[in-house]
């Protein structure tokens, strides 16, 4: 068994097989998972959103509670693979009951990240961010929403 965390407002996956990173790049379909635990990581991001930081409280804090609240200890997810990053970290969309990563931006909770949006459903993302802006749910409180993720981050991890 390989343990693997997703970042944004993160789970700990485990998955049943070796070279999950490179299996998951090369995977063309989805590959089930089991959330052991929630935290903090950088192996699996979850695919086209950025979620607030820790540092930008309490926003980070309130994405990572959000997830918690919606990722059972125990419970099965399915990821899909969208994208291996630069720095070799693969993006995933996590799908439970829901889509968490639609979910997460959706109850505001999170941003659809235009960078990476490319094999997403880009136009599901973004209207759902919509839909989250008008309602002035979690990051969307302020009007214009907080400091974005990727501007707020140090030069050295965008």
């Amino acid at each position: 068994m390989i343990r693997w965390t997703l970042i944004g407002a993160v789970a700990l996956i485990a998955w049943w097989g070796n070279g999950f990173s490179e299996a998951m790049a090369q995977s063309q379909g989805p590959t089930s998972a089991t959330v052991l635990s929630i935290g903090d990581g950088d192996t699996i991001r979850l695919a086209c959103i950025d979620a607030p930081e820790m540092a930008q409280p309490p926003d980070g804090a309130n994405a990572r509670s959000y997830l918690q609240s919606r990722l059972r200890l125990g419970s099965s997810v399915t990821l899909r693979p969208q994208r291996v990053d630069r720095f070799g970290r693969t993006g995933a969309e996590v799908i439970g009951e829901v889509n968490l990563n639609l979910a997460l931006v959706e109850d505001g909770m999170a941003f659809a990240y235009r960078q990476h949006l490319g094999q997403c459903n880009a136009n599901e993302y973004l209207d759902a961010e919509f839909r989250a802006s008008r309602s002035r749910f979690g990051v969307w409180k302020m009007p214009g929403g907080i400091t974005r993720p990727w501007d707020f981050r140090p030069v050295r991890l965008r």
